[in-house]
């Protein structure tokens, strides 16, 4: 199911490295340099966007990845055919590129685009200025086409029996002529380009289609006399009408296309165009572009967050929900991160600038989703392999069909041959075939990244729907990953607050994050720590220290009895926290128990319900923890989870995972931890819990940037949902082709005398383009349901 492509072999080790290097500022201590030398690896790939011009069908992508990925240095090559781009990686010169695709037939130029809106905004106005053109030639030729059909339907015969229609057919082969040059001059220059190139295209069949129909005519006006009198029909009406149709089909195709770059928009729009930046004691207003690291930025109510800082001074609430889909303002106090594009609700706040411009979150987000929209999923892959072989095919069949008729039809049997081989090289045409997957994958990923999703490629996309199994790590995913105390249970004469005072004055020092817990909650309630003396860390029981000449200990029940105090009267006290989740822990003074604390990971308040989408889709759900065995039974027994497995070390979580494919299950695998990496490297699909100001996980498939586990139902229901427009855009292409071809060789012919004329095929051909891009912009009105 992986490494399909060449620049996925390594993916394992890019994905460990690049996810270690995420977590690198919340574990130092666990990174070393082997993490930084691959995280410098995956960076060394180069990218190279071209922009195409000439491809006009599925085969034509075929061709350009194939030859840009023959090119030394070159690792992947993937076509967006939907938006004629080019996305290649691999160290190679950019002229080399534009060589190879020249050599291929097509013409390439590098995308020089400063930013994403500038690349957006001349693909906006290339894709309004082809419209113009294809409408023109759309015009013109239906401008001499419809007349003559509706005075072949209504009127008269299109037939040559007098010298007088020799002469008025032979002015309209010429004007035919002239729409051939100017309309659909791109046709038969595309047709000739791949020729030269030893290949075949939608144009080549669109070429030999509409130049047979006019030579035959042609050649009926020139010398009818070598004809029989029933054989002498022209057929201009139809050289004209499927030029103009084919034209109006690519300019409602280039209409609606452009919905599907929506997504990026919408996030290019959320960054602002100015800052307002402090210099010498100053506010000045400067353009985005000439931010500066380490400048510092002030923002007022209603104003949005330019890049990527620290808060230095204010407090506020930020809204999110643009970036991690999360409605819930965030509360923004000094020390805290914000993220450009976030909008400032309530104060005012000056922060300090850690990452400008392509290095900030919403930069990162729109390369992702970029590059995942020029990704192929593995279905699209074999619409690409069919479509390579398919115009030579339909060539051939073409050719079996006209001598099929001279053989064996009816007279006129040259007319009905020309007419056969004619329809069948039209209706063929695979435009819907080649933008059937990209229309889908733009729109679906785009789709996911409004939901605060982020799915790196095109196979994970696929891959993702078809998940059976999915594996929850406890701590930060299941549970918030922040201990609080939940309970505090008095053993003598001391108050709660003299208690919280000692315990998180003897754990001040630790960084342990169960101490962390203790003196966030003293913190809370505005009880300051004291300093200790004689601080001991005792391995694997607790910590002791003297404050005021009293000893304090804090710690398990084995420090306890080690020391000889009692807390016999609180064993089942402690017993039910354990069961309940929570870590008891005892603290005394002076060799007296005082107090016994409970600490737990408090469950996110969304995670059952996220876990019962998850389960109502059919998808075995297993819980996999570090945790000790009690504390993993009761998180698993209250999210609804039967099947779970504590005490777990990193690298046995890779193992569950190896063991589950081995059943033949699909595996997802989420987490957010260092220690999940390896799990989320080995899994057919990994997710990591990101923050959206962490957004360039590269360890997992697909980044859910808020903490919620309803993103991850979220992502397979988008998954699914744009796999199921895929199939149904692949279906309708593939039957469309399937049963037309037939049809238009003449199949129904001796049942019913039904034979395609070339101007139906031509409509056809043109609104099924038309049809595949409209259903694939049916996802950008999917919302998945959160029950």
């Amino acid at each position: 199911m992986k490494n399909a492509n060449a620049n996925n072999n390594d993916k394992g080790a890019n994905k460990q490295a690049s996810f270690q290097a995420n977590n690198i500022a919340k574990n130092p201590a666990t990174v070393g340099s082997k993490t930084a030398n691959l995280k410098k690896n995956v960076q060394k790939k180069a990218q190279h966007h071209l922009i195409i011009d000439g491809a006009s069908c599925a085969s034509c992508v075929t061709k350009i990845e194939k030859t840009l990925r023959t090119l030394k240095g070159v690792q992947s090559a993937e076509m967006n055919f939907a938006q004629r781009t080019v996305m290649v990686v691999g160290n190679v010169l950019d002229s080399t590129l534009i060589s190879a695709v020249e050599i291929a037939g097509y013409n390439a130029k590098i995308d020089t685009s400063e930013s994403e809106e500038q690349a957006l905004d001349e693909k906006d106005e290339a894709d309004a200025q082809y419209y113009k053109k294809l409408i023109r030639d759309m015009s013109i030729a239906l401008l001499l086409g419809v007349p003559l059909m509706i005075y072949g339907l209504s009127i008269g015969e299109m037939t040559v029996t007098t010298s007088t229609e020799r002469w008025v057919w032979f002015t309209v082969g010429l004007m035919t002529f002239g729409v051939m040059l100017f309309s659909g001059k791109h046709f038969y220059i595309g047709a000739w380009n791949s020729f030269k190139n030893h290949s075949a295209n939608m144009d080549t069949l669109i070429a030999l289609g509409t130049a047979t129909a006019w030579l035959y005519s042609m050649v009926v006006v020139a010398v009818p006399e070598l004809l029989p009198e029933m054989a002498r029909h022209v057929y201009f009406e139809a050289t004209a009408m499927i030029i103009g149709l084919i034209n109006l089909g690519l300019a409602l195709e280039v209409k609606a296309r452009g919905k599907t770059s929506e997504a990026i928009k919408r996030l290019i729009g959320l960054q602002p165009k100015t800052a307002r930046v402090i210099r010498d004691g100053k506010d000045i207003d400067i353009p985005i572009a000439n931010v500066l690291l380490n400048d510092l930025i002030r923002v007022r109510p209603g104003e949005k967050i330019s890049v990527d800082g620290l808060v230095t001074e204010g407090h506020t609430a930020v809204d999110e929900s643009m970036l991690t889909g999360e409605p819930m303002p965030v509360e923004k106090a000094e020390g805290d991160k914000v993220v450009a594009g976030t909008i400032n609700k309530s104060g005012s706040i000056v922060f300090k600038a850690t990452r400008v411009g392509k290095d900030t979150a919403l930069a990162q987000i729109i390369n992702m989703v970029k590059r995942a929209q020029n990704s192929k999923p593995p279905i699209g892959r074999l619409a690409d392999i069919i479509a390579a072989y398919f115009v030579p095919v339909i060539m051939i069949i073409a050719l079996l069909s006209a001598l099929a008729w001279l053989n064996f039809g009816p007279a006129p049997s040259i007319a009905f041959a020309i007419v056969s081989a004619t329809t069948v090289l039209i209706i063929a045409c695979p435009c819907a075939l080649g933008l059937a997957t990209p229309m889908s994958v733009m729109v679906g990923v785009g789709k996911a990244a409004e939901a605060g999703v982020l799915i790196r490629n095109g196979e994970a996309l696929q891959t993702a729907s078809k998940i059976t199994t999915m594996i929850l790590d406890k701590t930060g995913t299941i549970t918030e990953g922040a201990p609080k105390v939940t309970d505090i249970v008095l053993a003598n004469k001391l108050t709660r607050e003299d208690v919280l005072m000692l315990a998180a004055s003897i754990e001040a020092g630790s960084e342990h994050p169960l101490a962390m817990a203790i003196v966030e909650s003293s913190k809370e309630q505005g009880i300051q720590p004291q300093k200790v003396t004689g601080f001991t860390s005792i391995a694997g029981q607790g910590v002791e220290a003297m404050l005021d000449n009293n000893t304090l200990l804090f710690g398990n029940q084995k420090l306890m009895t080690e020391r000889s105090i009692n807390i016999d009267a609180f064993l089942d006290k402690a017993q039910a926290f354990a069961e309940e989740a929570k870590t008891p822990m005892y603290f005394a003074v002076n060799n007296e128990l005082a107090a016994v604390i409970a600490v737990a990971d408090p469950i996110k308040s969304d995670s059952i319900d996220a876990i019962k989408r998850l389960q109502n889709r059919g998808i075995r759900v297993v819980m996999l923890t570090g945790d000790n065995r009690l504390t993993a039974k009761a998180i698993a027994e209250k999210v609804g989870i039967s099947e779970y497995l504590a005490e777990v070390m990193p690298g046995d979580k890779a193992k569950k995972v190896a063991e589950l494919q081995k059943e033949g299950e699909i595996v997802g695998m989420t987490g957010d931890g260092i220690n999940d990496a390896p799990a989320l490297a080995h899994a057919n699909v990994g997710f990591a819990i990101g923050t959206g100001t962490d957004v360039a996980i590269e360890s997992a498939d697909i980044t859910l940037m808020r903490g919620s586990l309803h993103g991850l139902a979220d992502a397979i229901a988008i998954s699914q949902a744009t796999l199921t427009n895929i199939k149904q855009n692949l279906f309708g292409a593939f039957i469309y082709n399937i049963a037309g071809v037939p049809i238009a060789a003449g199949v129904l012919y001796p049942f019913f005398g039904v034979l395609l004329s070339p101007v139906i095929a031509g409509a056809a051909m043109a609104f099924s383009s038309l049809t595949v891009v409209t259903n694939a912009n049916r996802l950008r009105f999917f919302k998945a349901k959160e029950h």
